[in-house]
């Protein structure tokens, strides 16, 4: 299985937590189920603070009254649901959980239940799940989950990364249409209709301290591996330059030739890249092509046909370098930074430009961040059976539009420092 993308819980620099006996044997798997340890959680979670701000460089921030929307649901089923801006979320919620005390479980993406990365995980409360196809045996074990009283499960709605600070990419209509569906079973079954609770959680990060010498040395870094001298200091004429070489380098790659009659905007020539590189992994792997689904959800069908090789060619290497183009690029678009020119939106850009440029999948943490989470108002499933029972399909459609407007609209209301 491939390695080129990992999740927010990826441990470093933390080896004495191998002394708790986890099993280094690394094995391929169909599902990996969770083997939550409270001791052992209660252990990390006594330790999570500490790893947190030496080996991620993040503190969390939230507030009693927020946490108090989650102390009143303690005793209820509930599905937490917050954007996914970098690859450090997990580790933020995993903080959540101890400042409430509480224990939660994890829908993670299965390629990286690998080693004792893999076991950690699964001894946290974490499960996998493949992402690009219908994961039956994921499902199966979350409905089977979701049926225990006091369950808290943890699921990142977008569906993976978006490496964006300011902005909730669409949500996944799984983490309302799996709790409805248990929900009419238990309703169907006892003569009271229990409470499931839907939260959605808003996450955004605010550095501390200047960050001008970060964003003026990542500029350096960039402009000089691809040959660019600056003609200004200012930050934002580079940060475009960068950002203009990366994509002419990519469709001389690919061999995008531009309109000869007339030019294209940024963001028609990284619109363009994205059609090619999709249609062409697409016509590859022999997949009818969904236009109508997001970009991301077909990226993942193509992972997913990528990953069942035992042994990659040189093609599908190529193929999946494409894919992970894809998803870095998902949801950039020129005038980004322009619209709101924050350090975080400088550095969101730029540690996908490093990504790109370097091969990298994980650049090191700029500078220490405040994690700023807000809670929004539970949403009682309950007050929705009806309505599902009379059009299943509104009805989750409706509730995940609404769930995501929730997160969108606390995301802009978390105060700038």
């Amino acid at each position: 299985m491939r390695k080129f993308v990992r999740y927010s819980f990826k441990l470093k620099n933390i080896n004495f937590i191998v002394a708790f006996a986890l099993i280094l044997v690394v094995k391929t798997a169909e599902f990996y189920p969770a083997k939550l340890t409270p001791l052992f959680v209660r252990l990390i979670q006594s330790l999570s603070y500490g790893i947190a701000h030496t080996a991620y460089h993040v503190d969390l921030q939230v507030s009693d009254r927020d946490l108090d929307k989650l102390k009143a649901i303690e005793g209820d089923r509930a599905i937490l649901m917050p954007n996914h801006p970098s690859l450090d979320d997990g580790i933020v919620l995993f903080l959540l959980s101890t400042r409430l005390g509480q224990l939660f479980h994890y829908l993670v993406a299965q390629d990286n239940f690998n080693g004792w990365q893999g076991k950690f995980l699964q001894r946290i409360g974490s499960y996998s799940i493949k992402r690009g196809v219908g994961d039956r045996a994921s499902i199966a074990y979350t409905l089977n989950l979701l049926r225990q009283n006091v369950t808290k499960l943890v699921i990142f709605a977008e569906g993976g990364c978006s490496y964006q600070n300011d902005t909730v990419m669409p949500f996944r209509s799984g983490a309302v249409q799996m709790p409805l569906q248990v929900l009419h079973k238990l309703a169907k079954e006892t003569s009271e209709v229990p409470n499931f609770f839907l939260v959605p959680v808003s996450l955004k990060y605010r550095y501390r301290g200047s960050m001008e010498k970060a964003i003026a040395d990542s500029l350096q870094q960039l402009e000089t591996h691809l040959g660019i001298v600056p003609q200004t200091e200012a930050f934002y004429p580079r940060l475009r330059a960068i950002g203009e070489r990366v994509v002419t380098n990519i469709e001389k790659e690919y061999a995008i030739a531009p309109p000869k009659t007339h030019p294209l905007l940024l963001n028609q020539r990284i619109e363009n890249i994205k059609i090619r590189l999709l249609t062409n992994c697409e016509k590859k792997l022999d997949i009818t092509s969904a236009s109508h689904l997001p970009m991301r959800e077909r990226v993942y069908k193509i992972q997913a046909l990528l990953d069942t090789d035992d042994e990659p060619s040189p093609v599908s290497e190529t193929l999946y370098k494409a894919t992970v183009r894809l998803l870095n690029f998902d949801a950039i678009y020129d005038g980004y930074v322009a619209a709101a020119p924050t350090p975080e939106r400088f550095l969101d850009t730029l540690i996908r430009l490093e990504r790109e440029v370097f091969s990298i999948d994980r650049p090191q943490p700029k500078g220490y961040r405040h994690a700023f989470l807000k809670i929004g108002v539970p949403v009682n499933l309950k007050d929705y059976l009806h309505a599902y029972k009379q059009n299943r399909t509104e009805t989750i459609e409706t509730i995940t539009r609404q769930m995501q407007q929730a997160v969108q609209e606390n995301l802009q209301a978390i105060a700038s420092p």
